[in-house]
């Protein structure tokens, strides 16, 4: 009897719903410091890249976390360890706001970033409600909860104003514990985890679980979901650092328009997982490099000014991209992201299905990793090279290389599947299969 068998729209429905709306709560604590760390930069006076520093230490574990959290996911289910860390990271959010030197800012932020390996729980836990050609779109409405991002930008800088960033900690973690209730109070065990208790299996050890990850595949996953999602975060983070820096606007429009990058970079999962169901995940991948790397190329240029020696004398002239331009080419980069993030969680439980958890924990940490190096790389690149545009520049970098190895990897895939192929395709031409 499939584990499936039985299963109503309904349980599927409603499990999907609160597992997203969970995932949104955990992703808005996740990037609760893009908003109060520049509170805490003013206050205790710190550079750049301490700034960066501090932005990205919960990104740190939240990315590994998700391994062990996804293992455990495959050996105990999803509903009690999603349970157990919002318990967990709610305490930690509180305790963030009783600390005020910058070491234990640091230690505070390693405890929120465990609400950052929710997703690695959430992913295995929604895959197991559906069958495998609805899981990309399942998961890509799972992955919409990355809106939280925007939640937080948004909003948390009205309430920074009106209470302190010491209470906006408080309200996140009183907001993650009614949250951890309602999800235990609403949801139940996933048929894949009821129908292994109910045979008696044992757990499987976790080296079993960890087998997939020797597979190449499973690390080129990894490194695509390393910009798509990395960089989204990291972005997210930065953003409003660099509107203040750049345009400077006060904290709360910086943080609007923040969320209006991070905004379409969520709620357009969804459509990123259905169009891979239709078009395939290859197909998607594609459309989000070369859209990514488009946008990218004019968001490096840094402004500069000209003097060119004319007939009559010198001709000077600036070229700099100006506030609204700047937005919409942000907006847009979002969009591709949001497409990107889809894609790449499609093929998991397509490709390794008793392992989601394992593989998915895997491909993001290493995605969360990008989250958390990625703004380190932006302050220091800022200290040291001293143009703003210089984040821009490092990710157009690694989505140029990421498109240029996901090409060769796709040809060489596609001759030892049909050794009969004479020489490489052509780009069109491969859209033209996938």
């Amino acid at each position: 009897m499939h584990e499936l068998d039985g299963i109503t729209s309904g349980q599927q429905t409603k499990s999907l719903a609160v597992s997203t709306i969970a995932f949104t709560v955990c992703f808005a604590v996740w990037t609760i410091f893009s908003i109060i760390g520049i509170k805490i930069k003013q206050n205790l006076g710190l550079s750049d890249s301490q700034f960066g520093l501090l932005v990205a230490t919960p990104i740190l574990t939240g990315s590994l976390s998700r391994i062990f959290l996804g293992i455990w996911t495959d050996q105990f289910g999803g509903r009690i360890v999603y349970f157990c860390l919002m318990l967990t990271t709610s305490v930690a959010a509180w305790l963030l706001s009783t600390v005020s030197t910058y070491e234990m800012y640091l230690v505070a932020a390693l405890g929120v970033g465990l609400a950052g390996g929710s997703f690695a729980v959430g992913i295995a836990y929604v895959s197991r409600w559906y069958e495998s050609d609805k899981q990309g779109t399942a998961l890509g409405i799972f992955g919409m909860g990355n809106v939280g991002a925007a939640i937080t930008n948004f909003g948390a800088p009205f309430l920074l104003v009106a209470y302190g960033w010491e209470n906006v900690a408080k309200i996140y973690s009183v907001v993650l514990f009614v949250m951890a209730l309602i999800f235990w109070f609403t949801t139940e065990e996933d048929p894949a985890t009821k129908a292994r208790k109910e045979r008696g299996e044992k757990v499987r050890p976790a080296l079993m679980q960890m087998e997939p990850l020797k597979h190449a595949r499973v690390w080129r996953f990894a490194i695509y979901y390393f910009f798509v999602f990395g960089g989204y975060v990291a972005l997210a983070l930065w953003l409003p650092r660099y509107y203040m820096g750049v345009y400077g606007l006060e904290i709360q429009t910086a943080g609007m328009l923040a969320a209006c990058y991070a905004l379409p970079g969520s709620i357009f999962r969804a459509l990123g997982g259905w169009l891979s169901d239709k078009w395939g995940a290859r197909k998607v991948m594609y459309i989000t490099f070369i859209g990514c790397l488009s946008c990218l190329f004019f968001l490096s240029y840094p402004a500069t000014d000209y003097t060119v020696h004319g007939i009559e004398g010198p001709i000077k002239f600036s070229i700099a991209i100006g506030l609204v331009p700047f937005v919409i080419l942000t907006i847009f980069l979002g969009f591709c992201m949001s497409l990107g993030k889809a894609a790449v969680y499609k093929h998991i439980p397509v490709y390794y299905p008793g392992h989601v958890g394992a593989v998915g924990g895997l491909v993001g940490l290493i995605g969360g990793l990008g989250g958390f190096i990625l703004p380190i790389c932006f302050g220091l690149m800022n200290d040291f090279v001293g143009i703003w545009t210089s984040c821009f520049m490092l990710l157009f970098t690694i989505v140029a290389i990421s498109l240029v190895w996901m090409h060769f990897a796709i040809i060489i895939s596609d001759k030892r599947l049909h050794p009969e192929m004479q020489g490489p395709k052509s780009l069109p031409e491969m859209l033209e299969d996938v």
